[in-house]
């Protein structure tokens, strides 16, 4: 097998090929040639004004309901602050994202995993986890729209039969969605955002996916009251967040670079996906898998026998790194890998599953 270095499907980021690296420095000499003196001093803790506007015509709310952060992350703590506290029910999906289930412990939420189907949330694992069970969660953490780390996208049945449930039980969802412009096929659905209509719903989203990882920029919308009150724990945070780096986020929205980079992402992640895909058809028949229709990531189920950390250790041994399923589940994913195609070149992936492949292959003997 040819030495060709050490290949890494563990971080979901864009790689530097892929970013629009001639947008930025536009868009960041737009920021410094203009109006500095509104990017320079502390501004609102809500974020950059402009911005803010920007966001709010692209869902179609009032400012007052935006919350811009420095990353995404920092919003979702916000959140977790403020409706969080120790013994709090959470519903989360099985697999989820790992910093969610970090921060949720960290907050020591009462964390209550629902199976993960194919066509997102299994509806009805939820809701007898509720009727039947007597839980009565405060907040469900849904990442709607090319899952992290599974890949599947929440179906628009689902989707609607999550926020009727939702409304009749007084449950706050916290659409997690920085996936969703990344689509490269299949049809788009809409937010549950755009589909909420009792104010369920705290929707957030960020530029990291889109502009670059560097610029750590996301944002929340949220009901007006609860928007207000994590304005208020931002300031006594920070004062404010980052102003120049948001005003440089803007600059690349308002201009359309932000069209251009999504369109960009979206050729190179098409084309990765299917040489993944093909190449694990190929390589391990044995794997099972749902081919995203867009995002970053693929969730890779393999044979009981297999050990996800004995996996993982194998394969690092012969130059591939994956992510062990172990790590986005309560108590599960001892037979999965999490696959990160985002930053790896389509050269350099059928080469890491055929890595991958060999260590499957010295553990199955």
């Amino acid at each position: 097998m040819a030495d060709s270095g050490p290949i890494s499907f563990a971080r979901g980021a864009p790689s530097y090929d892929i970013v629009n690296v001639e947008g930025l420095r536009s868009a960041t000499r737009a920021a410094a040639e203009g109006e500095l003196k509104w990017a320079t001093p502390y501004g609102s803790a809500a974020g950059f004004e402009p911005l803010r506007e920007w966001i709010a015509t692209r869902h179609g709310v009032d400012p007052t309901r935006v919350l811009v952060t420095n990353g995404s992350m920092q919003a979702d703590a916000f959140l977790f602050a403020e409706l969080v506290s120790p013994g709090t029910d959470v519903v989360i999906e099985s697999p989820t994202y790992d910093r969610t289930l970090l921060g949720l412990r960290e907050c020591g939420a009462t964390l209550h995993a629902v199976d993960l189907e194919s066509d997102g949330i299994n509806i009805e694992a939820l809701r007898s986890l509720i009727e039947d069970g007597g839980v009565r969660p405060a907040l469900a953490h849904i990442l709607p729209t090319f899952h992290n780390p599974a890949g599947c996208t929440l179906s628009l049945a689902k989707r609607v039969a999550l926020l009727e449930i939702a409304a009749e039980y007084g449950i706050t969802v916290f659409e997690d969605d920085p996936y969703i412009d990344i689509r490269f096929t299949g049809e788009p659905l809409p937010r549950l955002l755009d589909l909420d209509k009792s104010g369920s719903v705290v929707y957030a989203s960020s530029f990291s996916k889109t502009v670059c990882p560097g610029i750590r920029v996301g944002y929340l919308v949220a009901p007006q009251e609860l928007a207000a009150a994590i304005t208020t724990r931002a300031l006594n945070t920070y004062i404010s967040p980052s102003m120049l780096a948001q005003a440089v986020v803007y600059e690349f929205c308002a201009s359309g670079e932000f069209e251009r980079s999504v369109a960009t992402v979206k050729a190179a992640l098409a084309e990765r996906v299917a040489v993944l895909s093909a190449s694990l058809r190929e390589r391990l028949p044995e794997a099972a898998f749902v081919e995203p229709e867009g995002g970053y990531f693929l969730w890779v189920e393999f044979p009981q026998a297999i050990d996800s950390l004995h996996l993982t250790a194998a394969a690092k041994e012969r130059g591939v790194i994956v992510t062990p399923g172990t790590e986005f589940t309560v108590d599960g994913g001892k037979h999965a890998v999490r696959i990160a195609y985002s930053g790896v070149g389509a050269s350099e992936i059928d080469e890491g599953v055929a890595r991958l492949a060999d260590a499957y292959h010295s553990l199955a003997q």
